[in-house]
């Protein structure tokens, strides 16, 4: 489904630049981020960590076309998405970007296939090439024997897995995961993460926040985010600043 080739990190796929973000205005005006400056290149895997209220979930939001800088600059492959319209930002989310979230956000009413091939309902791809990408997507995930359970059929790490293919099946560029291990156990987060580590070695660009300091150190990179600043903590054999 995706490329064997893992592209170098060298190739840049996200740019923030003295990026802001504002809520309220004038004394109530409070700044979640302050100047945030990040490069991710493609076919990386880093985390982004820091306290509650430290920012990371806004800049993740904007990294994932969720939400508009209040200033600087977002680049995602070289365009500058904060000029984008509204439709081409829905363009970018829908195609170029999959969404894991710590939880699931599966419709109870569809099976897991249907849960797969929700996003491609949206690209107008046609109902048959839907099922069969979406029975596809569900095969490194490990579902491929339970494609017609509901949700609630699921156990949760198998609610997450589903999640991981319905984010896949557009083939995006960049996979975001917001606490995505968050509401597992120990070993159902580990099999979540190995399922993350495969997709990185086929060449996906993964951005993930945790809190979770031991997820975390399974990433090439480490990000700090502390008071809506970024601080950047790089391991060792990391290829990329």
């Amino acid at each position: 489904m995706m490329s064997k080739f893992k592209l170098s990190a060298a190739h840049e796929l996200i740019r923030l630049e003295q990026v802001e973000k504002c809520y309220g205005q004038g004394d109530l005006e409070v700044a979640v981020l302050q100047n945030i400056n990040l490069t991710v290149g493609q076919g990386e895997y880093c985390a982004i960590m820091g306290p509650s209220g430290s920012g990371k979930s806004t800049a993740m939001n904007i990294i994932g076309c969720l939400d508009r800088p209040s200033g600087g600059c977002y680049y995602l492959e070289r365009e500058a998405v904060e000029q984008l319209e509204d439709e081409d930002l829905a363009y970018i989310r829908n195609r170029k970007i999959g969404f894991v979230f710590q939880q699931f956000h599966l419709l109870p009413q569809l099976n897991a296939l249907e849960n797969v091939m929700l996003p491609m309902a949206y690209a107008g791809i046609p109902r048959k090439e839907r099922r069969d990408r979406a029975a596809t997507a569900l095969k490194p995930v490990g579902l491929e024997q339970r494609i017609y359970y509901s949700p609630n059929q699921l156990s949760g790490g198998q609610q997450q897995r589903v999640a991981i293919a319905r984010a896949i099946v557009n083939q995006p560029i960049l996979l975001l995961a917001d606490e995505p291990t968050g509401a597992l156990d120990s070993c159902t987060s580990q099999e979540v993460m190995e399922i993350f580590q495969r997709l990185n070695d086929e060449g996906m660009t993964i951005v993930m926040v945790t809190h979770d300091s031991g997820i975390a150190r399974l990433c090439q990179r480490i990000i700090w985010f502390q008071d809506g600043l970024n601080r950047r903590f790089v391991r060792p054999g990391a290829a990329y600043l």
